[in-house]
This record gives structure tokens, sequence and C-alpha cells, in this order.
């Protein structure tokens, strides 16, 4: 998947389609999911141009890689989501179920989740 510059999160750290934000500081933006699929259902995303793991631990710098990593434990500190558990996921790929060809990392809380996969 190659990244295109005119996705909906590229758009969002653009500033042309707005969000319910979280956090962001120079390295990350998190808001709030517009279709939840829990009480809790927030993005994380990095403000580089990446589409997925593979590309983003290849060639993003060390500070992008601990700044995204500490803007998520921000956001569950934010919430106050430790005390009783989240899940973080990211899809890439057909296969994974990658919808938005930006690297994004979702943050489930507020309620049991469940297995992760049905068999």
């Amino acid at each position: 998947m190659e990244y295109d510059s005119n996705n909906i999160f590229a758009k969002i750290l653009r500033h042309e389609i707005p969000c319910n934000k979280i956090y962001e500081d120079d390295f990350a933006l998190s808001f709030h999911d517009i279709n939840p699929q829990a009480p809790v259902h927030v993005l994380v995303i990095p403000k580089g141009p990446y589409v997925s793991m593979t590309d983003f631990t290849r060639d993003a710098s060390r500070e992008e890689i601990d700044g995204l990593f500490r803007a998520i434990g921000a956001v569950v500190s934010k919430l106050n989501l430790e005390k009783d558990g989240y899940r973080i996921l990211t899809n890439t790929g057909i296969h994974g179920g990658q919808e938005v060809p930006h690297l994004h990392f979702h943050i489930f809380a507020g309620k049991r989740l469940g297995r992760m996969l049905v068999n």
C-alpha cells in the first residue's frame, strides 16, 4: 500500500478536516474515532507519512518512534485506562483490514473486549 497524501488522516493533520482531539505533540496526534467500536475508541497517528509499522520502523527517526509510543502512553494516562485495561491494535494491508493508508493505532477500552480473533 502506497502512502496517499490525500488520505483522511493526512487531511486531519493538515487541519482540512476537524477531529475531536485528545492529545497532540510534535510527533503524534490522537483523536476519537468517528465510528467507535467500544465505549472508548481513540486513534493515535504519527505526524509523518507512514503507511505501516514496516516503513515507520525502517524510515522514521528515533525521535519519531519514541514520540509515537510516548504519545500512546500519554493518551492512556490522560483517559485513565490503566486500571480496567485497554487494547491497542494496528491493522496493516488488505489481510490486516487496513482502511486508511496512514499508520494508526486504535485504543479500545470501557468494557470487556473479549477474544481478539474468532476461530
